[in-house]
């Protein structure tokens, strides 16, 4: 698998200047994502091990603030204050997380997005097109900048050695909140399963014309989070018209039509 990638990425460069384009902003989406994740899984490990009061914890979410991402946790009262900050350094490590659990208000952006997120879930949990599977859970991620507000859904497993793909969706809301749209990003859900046992070096799913000819970036988020946890080494996106392979030791992506990849499979 590893001589197939040297030769996958040499057989692709020459033509890669012209999907670059289109593939950029899937990455970038896609590491901001993971970021926003990451900020939230080690927000709750330090804030449950130091909130006391967990019967008071009413939820919690991530955003970046002066690229400093932050991780709040609110309370359940019937205007919610802020309970804990945890703050991260731009690169998110758990060692360098600096906690603080004075109560406050919001603030304007985070009461936007304590906002945008309450009405996510109201949607999530009234509307049939969210499918719930046993041994999952919902990763509600809010988005807001100068352009647009939206909320990527990702299926989250809640036992070990599985990674999940797909099962996930895409809500659009306008400057009030107000939902402008939604739709499921794949058609079904993807569960990969991971022997400790045996050394993985490639995983790989493929894509219906509806989810598009390129890895997602909640694929890339999902990538990066579980890819290192289990030493994975590439993943592989089969689509009509192309092949997207992540590499999960350089977070890098690389794209090459599927009639060039068949034709080196063959060769």
């Amino acid at each position: 698998m590893r001589k197939l990638l040297i030769i996958f990425i040499g057989i692709t460069a020459f033509g890669q200047s012209n999907l670059d384009k289109e593939t950029a902003k899937i990455v970038d989406e896609g590491k901001m994502l993971y970021n926003s994740e990451m900020a939230s899984w080690y927000g709750t490990d330090i804030f449950i091990e130091i909130y006391k009061n967990s019967e008071n914890i009413g939820g919690y979410f991530s955003y970046t603030d002066n690229d400093v991402p932050k991780c709040i946790f609110f309370s359940k009262d019937k205007k919610p204050k802020v309970i804990g900050t945890i703050n991260f350094e731009a690169k998110i490590k758990l060692e360098t997380a600096k906690a603080d659990l004075k109560e406050r208000e919001f603030t304007k952006n985070e009461l936007d997005y304590y906002e945008l997120r309450k009405e996510a879930m109201n949607i999530i949990y009234s509307d049939t097109l969210f499918k719930h599977y046993n041994n999952t859970s919902f990763n509600v991620v809010p988005i807001i900048n100068k352009k647009e507000k939206k909320v990527f859904v990702l299926t989250g497993p809640k036992v070990n050695n599985v990674i999940i793909l797909g099962n996930d969706y895409l809500m659009n809301f306008d400057k009030n909140n107000k939902l402008l749209n939604r739709k499921a990003l794949h058609k079904n859900i993807i569960p990969i399963q991971i022997d400790g046992d045996k050394k993985i070096e490639a995983t790989m799913h493929s894509h219906l014309p509806e989810t598009g000819e390129f890895i997602t970036s909640t694929d890339i988020c999902t990538l990066m989070l579980y890819g290192k946890l289990y030493n994975l080494k590439e993943h592989f996106v089969v689509s009509e018209k192309y092949v997207s392979v992540w590499d999960y030791e350089k977070d890098t992506l690389n794209v090459m039509t599927r009639e060039a990849f068949e034709k080196m499979l063959e060769e």
